[in-house]
């Protein structure tokens, strides 16, 4: 038998597969779908719940100096007039006369090898060609209106970030934590941008899901703590499998941070289409809330008792899109290996290699018929497993096409119920998927040997 690993992994592949399986739909399909909006199916929702659930627990639940944070969609207009939203949330844009299609001034230009602050360079329009006009500011933000009636004096905005819920929090969170400087508020809530150029499946949507904490320190510790954050992040990514060669960590130069950043540090993911942010990590200095204590006249800084002073803190803020993480797990656990006898007909066999915590099942139960015997056997297995891990029951089809429906989903581990266990051992087969390898277990031994093999696979959790 011959085994070879795919190289390079095709998109239209992912995006087949994740349609196909029940990962990601296209949002109203059946009108003929909405632009970069996705629906994510019964596969996909868990595997987003697991990535969130991974952050969140190494965030808050692993640490002591992280506190959790829900903060509303909609805001006061203020929060983003304070926060320079309302006037700088803006990307250059440039239309063409003739097809009035718009596209980022930016974007165009790295197309053609040009930096973003590129001048005087002649835009075509991708589509007819002809001379694209000089770029316009377009705000991202998406506008709407609180009440029955729509004017000006009702206008507020749907959040672009889930960080500025946190700095209006921020005395509220230390009145009722008594938490002491540096600590950290964590948040995992939907935001929106009204991005003119989205694209790439699930990378770059209007609507997506933010997972971001604000951390906040002592003026003067803020660059051993940015390192920190920089190295805790990218570990993070890691630790969930996915592979190192595949990330990497781009400090940006000067000229591409905001102005109230000290540093900004991107990891990146070499995805099908190249590198692009998966997570930025921010040195925000105390821009955020000495801010909103401007706006807003509200005490926002922080008492030292220990030093005897009133400061504001400084942030280091690590944010990632909960939807990027999905993708870029996705893409890196997808795999091909032939398993094809040497010299007959090469059989391509399709896994997802998630890790055993990230897996949307981790434990599939398969009868291996649908005998009168067997599968209520199979069903008191299952509804034993289901207890302590995401599991599925499944007894379509023969049992080779189940085993290969499984592996193109991820699923670590496939339990298998079959005459002897109800005939005579009380014992069923565990099939590793990475493997392929198969052991025989006694039904009471059955939970403690997928715990043993998860462990075995990475898991830290089970």
């Amino acid at each position: 038998m011959t085994t070879r690993h795919i190289k390079e992994v095709d998109m239209t592949k992912i995006v087949s597969l994740a349609k196909r399986r029940g990962f990601v739909f296209p949002s109203s399909e059946i009108y003929g779908g909405i632009g970069s909006t996705w629906d994510y199916g019964p596969l996909g929702v868990e595997l987003k719940r697991a990535v969130k659930e991974a952050w969140w627990r190494s965030m808050v639940y692993d640490r002591d100096d992280i506190v959790g944070l829900d903060s509303a969609i909609i805001q006061s207009p203020e929060v983003w007039i304070a926060s320079g939203h309302a006037e700088g949330f803006t990307d250059p844009l440039v239309e063409c006369p003739t097809c009035h299609k718009r596209y980022r001034e930016d974007h165009l230009l790295e197309a053609l090898g040009q930096p973003a602050t590129a001048t005087d360079i002649d835009l075509k329009c991708p589509d007819d060609g002809a001379q694209l006009s000089a770029p316009r500011l377009f705000n991202l933000m998406f506008e709407t209106h609180v009440g029955p009636v729509q004017d000006t004096a009702n206008k507020v905005w749907l959040r672009p970030e889930t960080a500025q819920g946190i700095f209006i929090n921020f005395d509220n969170v230390i009145v009722a934590t008594r938490k002491k400087v540096p600590f950290g508020i964590a948040q995992i809530g939907k935001s929106f941008r009204n991005e003119i150029t989205p694209g790439n499946f699930i990378f770059r949507t209007r609507e997506f899901e933010q997972m971001e904490m604000e951390f906040f320190v002592k003026p003067g510790e803020e660059d051993e703590w940015y390192d920190y954050w920089i190295k805790t992040r990218f570990q993070w990514f890691l630790d969930l499998g996915v592979r190192a060669e595949n990330l990497r960590t781009r400090p940006h130069d000067e000229s591409e941070l905001a102005h109230y950043a000290k540093g900004a540090t991107d990891v990146e993911y070499l995805f099908p289409w190249g590198w692009s942010e998966l997570e930025g990590i921010a040195s925000r200095t105390d821009f955020d809330l000495s801010r909103h204590e401007e706006h807003s006249g509200k005490k926002l800084q922080y008492f030292d008792q220990e030093e005897n002073e009133h400061y504001w803190p400084y942030v280091i803020e690590p944010a990632l899109g909960a939807d990027r993480a999905a993708l870029a797990i996705l893409v890196d656990a997808y795999d091909e290996e032939s398993v094809g006898p040497e010299g007959g007909k090469e059989d391509i066999r399709v896994l997802l290699r998630f890790h055993p915590d990230i897996a949307p099942v981790q434990v599939a139960v398969l009868p291996l018929s649908r005998n009168d015997k067997l599968v209520p056997k199979a069903k008191e297995v299952h509804d034993t497993l289901r207890r302590l891990f995401r599991t599925q029951y499944d007894d379509a089809q023969s049992i080779g096409r189940r085993y290969r429906r499984q592996d193109e989903i991820g699923t670590p581990l496939c339990v298998t119920v079959d005459f002897e266990t109800v005939e005579t051992d009380d014992s069923v087969t565990i099939r590793n998927r990475d493997t392929m390898t198969q052991i025989r277990v006694p039904i009471a031994d059955l939970a403690d040997q997928v715990r043993e093999q998860l462990r075995g696979m990475g898991s830290t959790r089970v």
